[in-house]
């Protein structure tokens, strides 16, 4: 997952709106939204290659998502990020239970972001940083870096998030994550991968041969635990190959 833009509101008749983006190679395989047979209360798409996910929802309002930390000089990791969320939605645990957990163990992991949920709080965790941090009413934004680090399609989307605000449909949602539009290369952050994979990697929606957006999610969660979430998957040159929603109704507990 490279960009998540999100609205975190308790008390509103929509506590969380969440408008995600999954990058990744073509060729590794997933597989879209559906509950897993193994734990059907979780219901998210499926990394193949290795197990986990990069974003989904569980039982009593639980929610979950990842974004890799862009560092090229970082080393192999033991274990695939993707179980972290996997692991959250998955289980019973609490999140402060789950986040001292992970928070002793993120060096068995490449860089990362988690985002974590439930109908009560949400909190962040940056693997570069000591501590998690629940998380005030408020947009936010997460791509490759820290929170609301602001490279120019985190500040585009978090912009087109709000402006959907007074009425977050899926389809909204989802309108604003195919922005293909590419910022001007003096805007672009130096990540230390090259100008021109700079440029790939910058605009919302990234589409190539090889690379791209693979997944656009809208999650759109009602005050009586009503979540809908809908999600669309892409091919190379981000040909579409389809759509699923799902529909979970009252998950307060």
């Amino acid at each position: 997952m490279c960009l998540i833009v999100f609205a975190w509101r308790p008390g509103h008749a929509q506590p969380l709106i969440v408008a995600a983006n999954r990058d990744e190679f073509y060729a590794r395989p997933s597989l879209p939204l559906a509950p897993w047979p193994e734990a059907p209360q979780v219901h998210a798409g499926r990394d193949l290659e290795a197990g986990g996910t990069w974003l989904g929802i569980g039982t009593n309002g639980r929610f979950a998502a990842l974004t890799n930390i862009r560092d090229p000089q970082q080393q192999p990791a033991l274990k695939s990020r993707g179980e972290l969320v996997a692991q959250f939605l998955s289980g019973n645990a609490s999140i402060d239970d789950y986040l001292s957990d992970v928070v002793g163990r993120a060096g068995e992991y490449a860089g990362f972001n988690l985002l974590l949920g439930n109908n009560h709080e949400l909190w962040h965790f940056n693997a570069r940083a000591s501590e998690p941090v629940m998380l005030a009413p408020g947009v936010y934004g997460l791509s490759n870096a820290g929170l609301d680090t602001p490279w120019p399609k985190l500040l585009k989307a978090k912009a087109a998030l709000n402006a959907v605000l007074d009425d977050p449909q899926p389809e909204r949602l989802l309108e604003l994550l195919s922005d293909a539009q590419t910022p001007p290369e003096a805007e672009l952050p130096d990540t230390g991968v090259g100008m021109a994979t700079e440029a790939l990697l910058s605009s919302v929606f990234i589409a190539s041969q090889s690379y791209g957006t693979r997944a656009s999610t809208a999650l759109v969660v009602q005050a009586d635990g009503t979540r809908r979430m809908v999600e669309r998957s892409f091919g190379p040159y981000g040909g579409r190959l389809g759509e699923v929603e799902v529909l979970l109704e009252r998950c307060v507990d």
